[in-house]
């Protein structure tokens, strides 16, 4: 495994209100929650756009050359043609709140290449009234969990655990693990998603916010505002695509996306960012 290397915005409340506001929440009594709502293709396509920009092909000329492997104009990036939903961990499902959806949408995600054959995945939400490029990755995990997830058991629902980088799919009742990390957790023949609420409920219920977890201050310094935190170790600023949200380099990036993706706070929540 090797460490995966992100650009992430600084700003982790303004990222927090916009992944809250793109969360799909189910309210069904059904007998096992309802797949999140997919996103509207205009949405999809608003977010492409973004990804493609020419600010944002700059900031991936110099994500692609931080190493010094390549200048930024001999990285030459581009993004392939499709994005996909990134779906995370539900905390309302986590609480076992009757009818959550296990996932819930975090972000689209777009892969993109350097000339070099290197990928990184850029996410984009929506904010003010328009999507943003909030995060770049290294790696092209998202695209290619949604092509495995699709593979395995088509029109079912890919989804990220970051707590532990799992990626699995949800078809009806059933959740089945579409990497190793996955396997780890559920068995190589996945579980119903009773089982699996049981696990996570058991994993994370204690460290919601709110929790006494919480209100020790065991946040690792990521429960506040993102000037009153700490640097991450190595990071290096850059600017956005836009110009606007500061955001870093680290080789160990404490995981923002995975802390506002289930609402948690503390080591627990870091997100490993590796890919195999």
């Amino acid at each position: 495994m090797t460490r995966r290397i992100a650009f992430r915005a600084a700003a982790t409340g303004a990222l927090a209100t916009s992944l809250i506001g793109l969360a799909a929440q189910s309210a069904s009594a059904a007998s096992h929650p309802a797949a999140p709502e997919a996103p509207p293709r205009a949405s999809v396509a608003a977010a492409h756009r973004a990804a493609a920009g020419p600010g944002t092909l700059a900031t991936l000329a110099r994500f692609f050359a931080h190493d010094g492997t390549l200048t930024p104009e001999q990285a030459a990036p581009h993004v392939d043609a499709t994005t996909v939903p990134v779906y995370g961990l539900s905390p309302d499902f986590v609480r076992k709140v009757p009818g959550a959806p296990v996932a819930r949408l975090e972000a689209l995600a777009t892969r993109a290449v350097a000339s070099d054959g290197r990928t990184a995945s850029v996410w984009t939400v929506r904010r003010g009234g328009s999507w943003k490029v909030v995060n770049i990755a290294t790696g092209d995990d998202e695209t290619r969990a949604a092509a495995a997830g699709s593979r395995l058991a088509a029109g079912g629902t890919v989804f990220h655990e970051p707590q532990i980088n799992a990626w699995y799919v949800q078809q009806g009742d059933r959740i089945r693990p579409l990497d190793a990390e996955a396997r780890k957790a559920v068995g190589p023949g996945g579980v119903t998603v009773a089982a699996y609420r049981e696990r996570v409920a058991k994993a994370y219920g204690d460290k919601l916010p709110g929790s006494a977890y919480d209100r020790r201050g065991e946040a690792g310094g990521y429960g506040g505002p993102a000037a009153e935190r700490p640097a991450a170790p190595g990071a290096r600023p850059v600017t956005t695509a836009d110009g606007g949200v500061p955001v870093a380099a680290a080789s160990a990036v404490a995981g923002a996306a995975a802390l506002v993706a289930l609402g948690l706070t503390g080591t627990t929540a870091v997100r490993r960012l590796r890919r195999r």
